[in-house]
């Protein structure tokens, strides 16, 4: 099983397009799962129905979660996965094309680690990945038969587009 698979939960399909050329042009080569709704995204995590199969559809380590999604928004996703300790250590990065404040600040009540708003570049993916992965070293999904906690330090506050994110990995990621 890859470690280090990322999952993108959009229901656009030029959005999905846009962030896998962006991933693809920024070097990334982690394994991409996409989902197109919020309720998809709960049963990918859960490991419910079509994603039972842990070794096709592993947990990630990443999730680019995009808001206004059918079925389940994507802040009831969020507070879903905050209410389980099994999901704590995935970086959850929202991915949105809403630039207000209100949403800035509920997803970082709700845990995000950063917040993009749409399109992203090739260079702010590449360092959300490379944060995210070095955040998730030895994350407890990657040790199976075992219930290892991450052994990182806790992560400082992080600055985004003129918010701070509590508990953060990632520097500022300026536009």
């Amino acid at each position: 099983m890859n470690a280090f698979t990322i999952l993108l939960v959009e229901d656009n399909d030029d959005d999905v397009f846009v962030a896998k050329r962006a991933l693809k042009r920024a070097g990334i080569t982690e394994p991409l799962q996409v989902v197109t709704d919020g309720q998809q995204a709960l049963d990918y995590l859960s490991g419910a129905g079509q994603f039972a199969d842990r070794s096709r559809f592993p947990l990630p380590f990443l999730i680019f979660l995009d808001l206004k999604l059918p079925y389940v928004h994507g802040f009831e996703v969020l507070s879903w996965m905050r209410q389980r300790p099994e999901f704590k250590s995935i970086v959850v990065v929202i991915l949105t094309g809403s630039a207000e404040t209100r949403d800035h600040e509920k997803a970082s009540a709700l845990g995000a680690k950063a917040y993009l708003v749409k399109p992203p570049t090739p260079e702010r993916l590449k360092e959300v990945v490379q944060e995210a992965k070095s955040s998730s070293v030895a994350a407890p999904w990657q040790h199976e038969g075992t219930s290892i906690e991450p052994s990182h330090p806790s992560p400082q506050p992080l600055p985004v587009e003129g918010r701070e994110f509590p508990e953060s990995p990632f520097r500022a990621l300026s536009p």
